[in-house]
């Protein structure tokens, strides 16, 4: 069910979940259980990580009340298609996070590549590792941590809470729409095969195509017009010198 070369789409009966109360984070956790011979297809929640992280090594505050879990994929998908995986896990989350939010709310988006935002802020984290065991498997795992209760403060961007915006769900709730939804759109991707509809639908809850960003690049910063994602999901940068192209970054507004 886990080789590469599978064609069997997949169903919600391939996932299994272990909840546990606290972790140091989940994403620590499904590498601990690949190495020690886990098939796959494994999700992990805990109650509380001491010591949960995002991108670049950004500490994430991990506090009870919100959502923490991370899925463990085998040899999932070939490397090369990879990096729109991102762009599927982000709609996951976004429709899980939609079930939750009152009629009438603020607008629930995407900003590229994976984050999702209420109202223009920060509600959710994914962190997407890898990692090549021993035996020569590819273990991935797609970690993902919504603000239900809590909004910890960063510098970096502002964020709210699904509490903030009316939301009465517990993290036990909205765990079950997201393993739901996850199980469905990574049938869609299908491996990456269906990265066009996954760009379909991700342009589609996009944040701020037409409006001028910043991307943070690790050795620099480009200012330009974000016109869109291309049918492999880079972002689509108009800027002074043309239209870029640009696979991983960090994106702000105005």
């Amino acid at each position: 069910m886990t080789s590469l070369g599978r064609t069997r789409r997949i169903s919600i009966d391939d996932f299994r979940h272990e909840a546990l109360d606290e972790v140091s984070s989940t994403n620590t956790e499904a590498f601990a259980r690949a190495r020690a011979g886990d098939s796959g297809f494994l999700w992990v929640t805990a109650g509380r990580q001491t010591g949960g992280r995002g991108r670049r090594g950004r500490e994430w505050v991990s506090e009870r009340g919100n959502l923490y879990s991370t899925l463990l994929l085998i040899d999932f998908a070939p490397t090369e298609v990879l990096g729109s995986l991102p762009l599927a896990v982000a709609l996951a989350v976004h429709a899980a996070i939609q079930t939750a939010i009152p009629a009438g709310s603020e607008a629930v988006e995407i900003k590229w590549p994976n984050d999702v935002l209420i109202g223009r802020k920060k509600t959710s984290g994914i962190l997407i590792e890898a990692e090549r065991l021993t035996d020569g498997r590819m273990a991935l795992a797609i970690g993902i941590g919504i603000n239900i209760k809590a909004r910890p403060d960063l510098a970096l961007y502002p964020v709210t809470s699904l509490a903030d915006q009316g939301a009465a769900t517990s993290p036990q709730e909205l765990f079950a729409h997201l393993y739901a939804e996850m199980a469905e759109v990574l049938g869609v991707w299908d491996q990456g095969r269906g990265i066009a509809e996954i760009v379909r639908r991700w342009r589609r809850v996009a944040c701020g195509i037409g409006e001028k960003i910043t991307v943070n690049l690790p050795d620099r910063s480009i200012s330009g017009i974000f016109s869109g994602i291309d049918d492999k999901g880079l972002l689509l940068l108009d800027a002074a010198d043309g239209t870029l192209s640009i696979a991983a970054g960090d994106v702000f507004f105005g």
